[in-house]
């Protein structure tokens, strides 16, 4: 019989996640839904960065995760080119983590837009003006990029055809809580080919 019960408790990983998200939002001094999101360049070689998970969409076999970025940044040339990631979520407040690792697609329909147009209007057009990854001569020209953009594409700027979302469709969801003495708690929710999830123990 398991044994899995209290913050563990649930029938889907994805309600899980909301829950300890929910109570991060009361913990962490800021940015609860920040993710260190791992990617492997066309040599093998691991990459990681911090981002901000903007959805956990859906729950059981159509369950995902979504953020937002340039396709064409380091992170979005490695994803295309993989379509593969995982990332880590690490709450110090609540002495919890959340892994996950699955298939990445692009997310770039009626989502991707709405999101793009609910952000700050320098966001906006910071998206539009900032070659990510790339050399930059220096901060002065970032700003005056950013304030050629607004003159191009005034206070309503449509989401750049470069920009928008990819969604995580997960294999793994690893739930880790900190335990007495390093005993610590974790469960693995592994989707079968079927969709369904089996959920085990792990030793910590």
């Amino acid at each position: 019989m398991s044994d899995r019960s209290g913050i563990f408790a649930g029938d889907d990983p994805f309600d899980i996640v909301r829950a300890w998200m929910a109570e991060a939002e009361w913990q962490e001094p800021n940015d609860p839904n920040a993710i260190a999101l791992a990617t492997a360049d066309a040599d093998g070689l691991p990459d990681v960065r911090m981002v901000l998970l903007k959805d956990v969409d859906g729950q059981g076999r159509d369950g995902s995760f979504v953020f937002y970025t340039n396709y064409d940044s380091a992170k979005g040339q490695q994803l295309a080119a993989n379509g593969q990631a995982a990332f880590v979520m690490h709450w110090k407040s609540l002495r919890r983590q959340i892994r996950v690792r699955g298939a990445v697609t692009r997310e770039e329909g009626r989502q991707a837009d709405d999101y793009y147009a609910s952000r700050a209007l320098q966001s906006r057009l910071g998206a539009w003006a900032s070659r990510q990854s790339q050399p930059l001569e220096g901060r002065a020209s970032l700003a005056a990029e950013v304030a050629r953009m607004g003159l191009r594409h005034g206070t309503n700027p449509p989401r750049p055809p470069f920009w928008g979302g990819f969604r995580i469709v997960p294999s793994q969801i690893e739930f880790w809580a900190d335990g007495a003495f390093r005993l610590h708690d974790r469960f693995v929710w592994t989707r079968a080919d079927a969709g369904d999830w089996t959920i085990t123990r792990l030793s910590p």
